[in-house]
């Protein structure tokens, strides 16, 4: 295979540093891509471009009202997840990052090339443009919080529970292609919270779940047999993060946290 270890391209949040550490113990990661998060207003002015202001007020409400409620509701059951599962929170050490300002940035790519990687793995990033995707001759990897092609976007596992499908509550190892979660299915697993678990641990629960598949689909791209399965049956949906009504529809209706 062309190329040598593994690069991560990252967003600056914690299950980033999850992933590189976990990663890092089981096959080494040679360095860390880190871009720059996309600016607050600009991120909103695009999503109400796409959803109307009027659900982006109220998905401001929500992560300005009821989460800060329900990460104190779920505070204890954040601690033993991450302390259970060794989800390690430790910055990234300063001498393996190269902070970039978009993973799309020429110099992004530029450093891509240089590093010339047998596999990149993706975290918390914004959608890679199909130029860095196809610049180098090795598979992109990414951990998905949702159960493909079922649920893709955000906050897959809530929505499959807001849905009705508890069978369909997981996480996805991909391969990345220009789309949103579109690419090809290496691997995927179920997670079934706890009565304690809600909106704000169901993430740690599909990082828990996610890195030993992470860990062996890196092994299968660094051995040259990586393979894609078959998708589950049912339609492929673009979900987005929920408006305080929503959440607090879904939780008096249906139960759902």
């Amino acid at each position: 295979m062309a190329g040598d270890g593994v690069v991560m391209m990252v967003g600056p949040d914690e299950s980033s540093r999850w992933v590189f550490h976990a990663l890092d113990r089981a096959v080494g990661v040679r360095r860390v891509i880190e871009e720059q998060p996309v600016p607050r207003l600009q991120f909103l002015r695009r999503r109400a471009k796409s959803l109307g202001w009027s659900a982006v007020a109220g998905q401001i409400l929500f992560m300005a009202l009821v989460a800060p409620w329900l990460r104190r509701e779920a505070a204890a059951r954040a601690q033993e997840i991450r302390r259970t599962a060794g989800l390690d929170s430790a910055p990234i050490p300063d001498n393996r990052l190269i902070r970039v300002p978009s993973v799309n940035a020429p110099e992004t790519l530029d450093k891509l090339r240089d590093l010339d990687p047998a596999v990149v793995v993706l975290n918390g990033t914004r959608i890679v443009a199909r130029r860095v995707l196809e610049a180098l001759p090795c598979p992109f990897l990414n951990m998905h919080a949702g159960i493909t092609p079922l649920y893709r976007g955000v906050h897959g596992a809530y929505w499959a529970l807001a849905d009705g499908r508890p069978d369909a509550c997981g996480v996805t190892v991909h391969l990345v292609d220009p789309g949103i979660d579109t690419g090809g299915i290496v691997a995927q697993a179920l997670i079934s919270p706890a009565p304690t678990d809600n909106f704000t641990t169901y993430p740690a629960l599909q990082v828990a779940a996610g890195i030993p598949l992470m860990i062996e689909a890196v092994r299968a791209a660094l051995e040259g047999r990586l393979a894609t399965m078959a998708p589950p049956p049912g339609p492929s949906r673009l979900w987005h993060h929920p408006t305080a009504w929503q959440y607090l529809d879904n939780r008096w209706r249906r139960g759902i946290k």
